[in-house]
């Protein structure tokens, strides 16, 4: 079988990360080391996101090699060449232990190197990358779904003149707004883009207010003007610690199902991350599980339903008991549909692009999906500011009239918050 100039080696991080990526590699010879498989095989059975994409990349390469040997090579449909490769390395440098998986898929890609070809080692792990660039390998990222967060769409622009409008009106984006102040507060000028008709929307003063709160600068009210438009069924809001994007997000869910029973519940949802050290399992239901997980939006709730005061809602155990509001790990959202409902989807930072597709994917006739996060603060290991599944989706879905963004700034929680979120 004709062989590809470019000759890559994936490593197991990658399929975990999107079980598809070997789509990614177009004209090219893909090897696939036996150890990535043996690890697939024992992530299978985790009830996370790495067991679940562990399944699928397994199921995948099964659909591919279909009919074909994996040993000589299998022709994909986007002209590249997949084969499974083993043994091989030869004599181990002392200094990589082979009792380490990432040492032998090291080692079996160096391996290549006799081919005269130059090798492209692709993996998520900084560390395997650089001890691949030690043996004369071409260690890379895989880049397919990164984007460049500096540049990272605000969905706002600010301070503009009428004359600087005209300039710049049909480089637009639909559904980003434009910011003027006025002499006071209630002068504040915000208006809303609308591409298609090329007219901008003057946003209401009334935007300002939602189940008891106040926005307190321009973008929280842009926020809360993307937040409780149902035709806008999917909305990010990227923000340091403080900057109120959960807070918004469950004051214009709770909103839009009691107050105007837009939708029938809101459904919240977290990735299961923790910060820093693992606790391990919890006991107890799975509700009791997902209260530890859960703790920082009843702390919203709460706030809410104390300058929100209502008969019918006097603690949060009520807003549950009357079904306003359902929470739910990231993992089980997986296979179900959801119509009717206010999602929001916290700390979606710590999602991969291929987690974020699954979850919107997930939406159903009269849904709407708010993703909020902090690219900044990950705790996912193989996911940076570029590369995790929420900074992709603003920047994929940037200019489509069923979505919009808005990064908030500026820390309102406590002149302690704004300090340490812009200096720590």
């Amino acid at each position: 079988m004709l062989k590809s100039n470019k000759l890559f080696v994936i490593d197991t991080n990658v399929f975990i990360h999107n079980p598809e990526a070997v789509l990614s590699f177009r004209d090219s010879e893909i090897a696939i080391p036996l150890v990535v498989l043996e690890e697939l095989d024992k992530l299978k059975t985790y009830q996370d996101h790495r067991g679940r994409n562990a399944r699928e990349a397994i199921r995948f390469f099964n659909n591919l090699i279909k009919g074909g040997d994996v040993r000589s090579g299998v022709k994909l449909e986007n002209g590249s060449i997949l084969r499974v490769i083993f043994g091989g390395i030869g004599e181990p440098p002392a200094d990589l232990p082979l009792d380490r998986n990432d040492n032998v898929i090291i080692l079996q890609a160096a391996s290549l190197l006799q081919s005269g070809r130059p090798v492209f080692f692709v993996s998520k792990d900084i560390n395997a990358r650089v001890k691949a660039a030690v043996l004369g390998l071409k260690a890379v990222d895989y880049e397919k779904q990164k984007v460049n967060a500096a540049e990272l769409y605000s969905g706002i622009r600010e301070n503009l003149s009428s004359s600087q409008f005209n300039e710049i009106c049909d480089k637009l984006y639909t559904n980003e707004y434009l910011y003027t102040p006025g002499s006071d507060p209630e002068q504040d000028f915000l208006g809303r883009w609308d591409k298609k008709n090329g007219v901008l929307q003057p946003v209401p003063q009334e935007r300002k207010h939602c189940f008891g709160i106040k926005a307190r600068n321009e973008r929280q009210w842009a926020a809360l003007d993307l937040l409780l438009n149902p035709e806008i069924p999917c909305v990010t809001l990227i923000g340091r610690a403080g900057t109120g994007k959960t807070l918004l997000a469950i004051a214009a869910g709770l909103h839009l199902v009691i107050e105007e029973k837009k939708y029938e519940r809101i459904l919240v949802s977290r990735p299961i991350v923790p910060l820093g050290k693992d606790i391990g399992y919890l006991p107890g239901e799975k509700a009791a599980k997902l209260a530890t997980w859960m703790e920082p939006i009843f702390d919203n709730l709460e706030y809410l339903l104390s300058i929100n005061k209502r008969p019918n809602l006097k603690n949060v155990d009520q807003i549950f008991k009357e079904k306003y509001m359902e929470v739910e790990a990231v993992t089980y959202i997986r296979g179900r549909s959801l119509p009717s409902q206010f999602i929001v989807i916290d700390e979606a930072q710590n999602l991969t692009p291929h987690e974020i597709k699954t979850i919107v994917s997930r939406a159903g006739a009269n849904s709407k999906v708010v993703l909020t996060g902090d690219p900044e603060q990950i705790d996912n290991m193989y996911l940076d500011a570029n590369s995790n599944g929420l900074s992709y989706l603003v920047e994929a879905f940037k200019g489509e009239p069923l979505f919009g963004h808005i990064t908030l700034q500026k820390t309102e929680r406590s002149e302690l918050a704004e300090l340490a979120a812009r200096l720590l």
